[in-house]
């Protein structure tokens, strides 16, 4: 298995959930390539594909700020009327999909980083570090510094590391049936099939670092020592509760 597993970077030029806050199209633009220059200055020998799912073509572009870099770009029009009902999670379920049958790099590889664009992880390093050979993630818990009862929440989908096949056969189809009538995000139904499958160990032990600018909000994430010590903290707290220890990676 390859030393780093090659990031995918999902895209989407133009904003098709129009819940979001940031649609100019040259902000997502800046803001995806951005995000790249952050990922070189992290892991500059990383193989990365670039998909973006409105049709965008960044070949020129990256060809142009990037030209020493390994980024391979794909592009492929989703269906703006499902996006519409099923929300932004089906179309980066399509994104994922489309890449996975497209992208030579990826078919290379048996495993494989998956990054919202706009956006970079800065202990991607150490969180690759943590590799259990199926799948790791962050989960968000409710409740990690009162006395109420904690439970997990939801996925973070933003970010994770995944094993191509383990991929393929438990999630490439998560996102099909969201939001909706359901109500139900891709976020709730990555948790809904982790705990279906009852996997352990899937939860990074040190929670990524994720920065950049979110497409919902159209701000930066605040990054600060303050953020990452409560973090780690929260991941402790809840990591040391008989209930959900298991489910913690002890790379």
């Amino acid at each position: 298995m390859d030393n780093l597993p090659p990031i995918l970077l999902t895209s989407s030029v133009i904003a098709m959930d129009q819940s979001v806050h940031l649609k100019d199209e040259k902000l997502r633009i800046f803001h995806t390539l951005e995000s790249i220059k952050k990922w070189l200055d992290i892991s500059p020998k990383n193989k990365y594909v670039l998909c973006d799912g409105s049709g965008f073509d960044f070949s020129s572009l990256v060809a142009e700020h990037f030209p020493n870099a390994n980024i391979e770009c794909l592009s492929f029009n989703n269906d703006p009327a499902l996006i519409k009902i099923h929300g932004k999670g089906f179309g980066e379920g399509e994104i994922i999909r489309y890449a996975l049958e497209h992208s030579e790099i990826l078919s290379e590889s048996q495993w494989f980083s998956k990054c919202t664009a706009k956006l970079w992880v800065d202990n991607f390093l150490e969180c690759t570090a943590e590799w259990n050979g199926k799948f790791l993630c962050q989960v968000f818990f409710s409740n990690a510094f009162s006395l109420k009862r904690s439970k997990p929440e939801y996925i973070d989908t933003r970010f994770y590391i995944a094993d191509t096949n383990f991929y393929k056969a438990y999630l490439a189809h998560a996102h099909i049936d969201i939001g909706g009538v359901s109500g139900i995000s891709i976020e709730d139904r990555f948790l809904e099939i982790a705990m279906r499958e009852h996997l352990s160990g899937f939860i990074f032990k040190n929670p990524p670092v994720v920065c950049g600018v979110g497409g919902g909000s159209g701000k930066y994430y605040k990054d600060s020592r303050i953020r990452r010590v409560k973090e780690r903290l929260r991941s402790w707290v809840i990591s040391r509760n008989e209930k959900f220890e298991t489910l913690f990676n002890r790379p």
